[in-house]
């Protein structure tokens, strides 16, 4: 298209000025976040380590543009503590309900709690969610079978739970009108983890997601899913079809694969179902993790912490797009305060006075320019200075021994570091965060209903 030139009454003609540039202000929504878990409440392995500091982790997360929260449920006790969060922090923190693979052992006749005390077998109510990585030495083998009246009970409760959930009522400070409750969006996190039998046999596993997938679709209206698949896709997929049919087609709301970190063919058959790809930390450990995150389609992708563990490590192969972008914003920045020193240089020659005219001091005598230490202060303090990161974090990192206010625990996930996840899916999949950011948002919102 032509451009339009505009007649000025002087008959010269002028361009119009281009809109001036926006900058775009990412936004993100945590779909797997455990704020339920006892450490961001400063408890480690149930001792009081340092003040609950909780407000100030949604703080942070929000302050770096992810207001949304979906804290996950895996356990009656931390759906319930999830849900309690949706009322500490209403229309930030949000809540799923369910009961996780590694949970699942609440089914096996050699539970001895009560399924309504305990996630797993040994822990009490101090105990956090179970971390993320494997312990192939110590699987629990099949054989101990199910016991089927408590799992009656069980699915019996995790109806009432939920029922009870969407039809709570709120107060807004806006309104005296109670109005229902948004906080429970999904049903979940359930699933199956055959890394991670040390926690729950594969039998039992099977048991809980197949009960807990004819719940989730007799429910009227249905909830999204919140979904765990840990090498057992085949297993995974099959109980999907059962409950669902063989395209998902009675699958109402769709649902999302967390924590994804299986293969390519995996994913595009997820993705086929109409199935929704999550993506952490732990999606990015190898190059084959990082192929796969390649693969996924924007229109299927969301994005999560899974703090307080799967946090993005330097040793992980997607770490190397956090530093190229560092080196980006230096050389940028650098650039910026070269250009900006010349300009400033190139002003003072032009105020120079002509030869012959220099000011004189009160001795009558020219004056002398003091030449600053600058330099010599520069490489002095170039020399205490401890070695500047890679990847620069954005609040300062304690360990848990020195708690601050306003500090992030070194080794505690935070929903605040969502941002390295958009930028390193961008890095990968070679788009802007703006377009991972908008794109994840928008999935969210369609799926979960967070922003209604």
């Amino acid at each position: 298209m032509a451009e339009s030139n505009t007649e000025q009454p002087n008959g010269a003609s002028t361009t119009p000025a281009a809109p001036p540039l926006t900058t775009y202000t990412p936004r993100y929504i945590d779909i797997g976040i455990n704020l339920a878990d006892p450490i961001f409440r400063g408890r480690y392995h149930g001792k009081s380590r340092h003040p609950d500091d909780l407000k100030g982790v949604v703080g942070r997360a929000v302050e770096v543009g992810c207001t949304k929260l979906i804290v996950t449920g895996s356990s009656f006790k931390s759906s319930r503590d999830a849900l309690k969060l949706t009322k500490e922090f209403p229309g930030t923190v949000f809540a799923t309900a369910g009961i996780h693979p590694c949970s699942s052992s609440i089914f096996s006749p050699s539970h001895h709690k009560h399924h309504d005390e305990s996630q797993s077998e040994g822990e009490d109510e101090a105990e956090h969610t179970p971390a993320c990585g494997p312990d192939p030495t110590k699987p629990i083998l099949d054989g101990d079978g199910v016991d089927h009246a408590r799992s009656a009970t069980i699915i019996a409760d995790l109806a009432t739970l939920i029922t009870q959930a969407r039809t709570t009522t709120t107060t807004s400070s806006s309104s005296s009108s109670p109005s229902p409750s948004p906080g429970l969006v999904a049903f979940g996190e359930f699933g199956l983890d055959y890394d991670r039998l040390h926690y729950c046999s594969k039998e039992v596993q099977l048991h809980s997601f197949s009960v807990q997938l004819a719940l989730a679709a007799s429910l009227s209206p249905q909830l999204p899913l919140f979904l765990h698949s840990r090498a057992a896709h085949a297993d995974f997929v099959r109980l999907l079809k059962e409950a669902f049919g063989p395209r998902l087609e009675r699958l109402e709301r769709g649902g999302v694969v967390h924590s994804f970190t299986g293969t390519a063919e995996e994913m595009r058959e997820l993705m086929d179902l109409g199935l929704y790809i999550g993506i952490n930390g732990c999606s990015f450990k190898t190059a084959e993790n990082c192929a796969v995150v390649r693969g996924v389609e924007l229109e299927r992708l969301m994005i999560e912490t899974d703090g307080p563990w799967c946090e993005v490590r330097p040793s992980h192969e997607g770490w190397k797009y956090l530093v190229e972008l560092e080196v980006k914003a230096k050389a940028a920045a650098a650039a910026a305060a070269a250009a900006e020193a010349d300009a400033a240089a190139a002003a003072a020659e032009s105020a120079v006075p002509p030869e012959g005219q220099e000011g004189h001091g009160e001795a009558g005598q020219p004056e002398r320019k003091q030449r600053p230490k600058k330099q010599q202060q520069q490489q002095q303090g170039k020399k205490n200075q401890k070695k500047e990161p890679e990847v620069p974090e954005r609040y300062n990192v304690v360990k848990k021994e020195k708690w601050e206010e306003g500090a992030m625990v070194k080794g505690r996930n935070e929903p605040c570091t969502i941002e390295r996840i958009a930028k390193i899916v961008a890095g990968i999949k070679g788009v802007s965060v703006e377009e991972v950011c908008e794109a994840a948002w928008a999935n969210t919102v369609k799926v979960f209903g967070v922003d209604s």
